[in-house]
Protein backbone atom coordinates (compact mmCIF):
# COMPACT_ATOMS: atom_id res chain seq x y z
CA UNK A 1 0.00 0.00 0.00
CA UNK A 2 1.10 3.72 -1.05
CA UNK A 3 0.38 6.63 0.82
CA UNK A 4 1.13 9.79 0.32
CA UNK A 5 2.65 11.98 3.36
CA UNK A 6 1.36 14.99 4.67
CA UNK A 7 2.75 17.66 6.50
CA UNK A 8 1.08 19.19 10.25
CA UNK A 9 2.24 22.53 8.91
CA UNK A 10 0.72 22.74 5.20
CA UNK A 11 -1.99 25.37 5.26
CA UNK A 12 -2.23 26.23 8.31
CA UNK A 13 -4.89 29.37 8.50
CA UNK A 14 -4.25 32.43 10.21
CA UNK A 15 -6.55 34.87 11.64
CA UNK A 16 -9.34 32.55 11.98
CA UNK A 17 -12.39 33.57 13.73
CA UNK A 18 -12.61 30.25 15.66
CA UNK A 19 -9.99 27.47 16.73
CA UNK A 20 -9.68 24.86 13.86
CA UNK A 21 -9.97 21.16 14.65
CA UNK A 22 -8.65 18.91 11.83
CA UNK A 23 -9.58 14.87 12.62
CA UNK A 24 -6.17 13.43 11.26
CA UNK A 25 -6.82 9.29 12.07
CA UNK A 26 -9.43 7.58 14.27
CA UNK A 27 -10.21 4.35 15.27
CA UNK A 28 -11.68 2.61 18.37
CA UNK A 29 -11.17 4.02 21.54
CA UNK A 30 -8.19 7.18 19.41
CA UNK A 31 -9.10 9.98 17.60
CA UNK A 32 -5.98 12.45 16.85
CA UNK A 33 -6.31 15.84 16.08
CA UNK A 34 -4.33 18.75 14.59
CA UNK A 35 -5.53 22.00 16.28
CA UNK A 36 -4.71 25.86 15.38
CA UNK A 37 -5.20 28.35 18.08
CA UNK A 38 -4.73 32.53 16.61
CA UNK A 39 -4.96 34.05 19.98
CA UNK A 40 -8.28 31.61 20.67
CA UNK A 41 -9.41 30.97 24.11
CA UNK A 42 -12.27 28.89 26.22
CA UNK A 43 -15.30 30.95 27.27
CA UNK A 44 -15.71 32.68 30.51
CA UNK A 45 -16.74 29.84 33.07
CA UNK A 46 -16.06 27.35 30.48
CA UNK A 47 -14.09 24.35 31.38
CA UNK A 48 -13.27 21.05 29.39
CA UNK A 49 -14.23 17.74 31.43
CA UNK A 50 -13.69 14.67 28.81
CA UNK A 51 -14.14 11.48 28.96
CA UNK A 52 -10.85 10.03 28.17
CA UNK A 53 -7.20 11.11 28.87
CA UNK A 54 -5.62 13.48 26.57
CA UNK A 55 -2.17 13.71 25.59
CA UNK A 56 -1.20 17.39 23.49
CA UNK A 57 2.10 18.64 22.27
CA UNK A 58 2.32 22.23 21.33
CA UNK A 59 4.44 22.22 17.66
CA UNK A 60 4.22 26.04 17.33
CA UNK A 61 3.42 29.06 18.84
CA UNK A 62 2.77 29.42 22.65
CA UNK A 63 -0.22 28.56 24.79
CA UNK A 64 -1.32 28.74 28.89
CA UNK A 65 -3.40 25.69 30.03
CA UNK A 66 -5.73 26.74 33.62
CA UNK A 67 -6.51 23.70 35.52
CA UNK A 68 -9.45 23.89 38.23
CA UNK A 69 -7.45 22.60 40.80
CA UNK A 70 -5.64 25.71 40.54
CA UNK A 71 -2.33 25.63 38.39
CA UNK A 72 -1.43 26.88 35.28
CA UNK A 73 0.87 25.54 32.35
CA UNK A 74 2.38 27.62 30.55
CA UNK A 75 3.64 25.31 26.84
CA UNK A 76 6.34 26.19 24.16
CA UNK A 77 7.24 24.15 21.13
CA UNK A 78 8.09 20.74 21.95
CA UNK A 79 6.52 20.53 25.49
CA UNK A 80 3.57 18.00 25.81
CA UNK A 81 1.86 16.65 28.69
CA UNK A 82 -1.41 14.15 29.92
CA UNK A 83 -4.51 15.41 30.56
CA UNK A 84 -6.13 13.02 32.52
CA UNK A 85 -9.81 11.80 32.05
CA UNK A 86 -12.50 14.10 33.65
CA UNK A 87 -9.71 16.87 34.59
CA UNK A 88 -11.26 20.27 34.41
CA UNK A 89 -8.88 22.37 32.04
CA UNK A 90 -9.27 25.83 29.68
CA UNK A 91 -7.21 27.22 27.22
CA UNK A 92 -6.05 30.74 29.08
CA UNK A 93 -4.04 31.81 26.43
CA UNK A 94 -2.59 31.20 23.04
CA UNK A 95 -0.44 32.95 20.83
CA UNK A 96 -1.78 34.73 17.48
CA UNK A 97 1.90 35.13 15.68
CA UNK A 98 2.58 32.33 15.07
CA UNK A 99 -0.39 30.63 15.55
CA UNK A 100 -0.08 28.19 18.23
CA UNK A 101 -0.24 24.24 16.61
CA UNK A 102 -1.32 21.48 18.64
CA UNK A 103 -1.35 17.81 18.14
CA UNK A 104 -3.73 16.40 20.63
CA UNK A 105 -4.57 12.54 21.03
CA UNK A 106 -7.44 11.37 22.90
CA UNK A 107 -7.47 7.83 24.06
CA UNK A 108 -8.82 4.94 26.09
CA UNK A 109 -7.36 4.60 29.28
Amino acid sequence: MSATPENLFDAVPVGLPDEEILELAAGPGTRIERIVSCGHVSPPGFWYEQERPEWVVLLQGEAVLDFADGRSVRLRPGDYLTIAAQARHRVAWTSSDPPSVWLAVHYSG
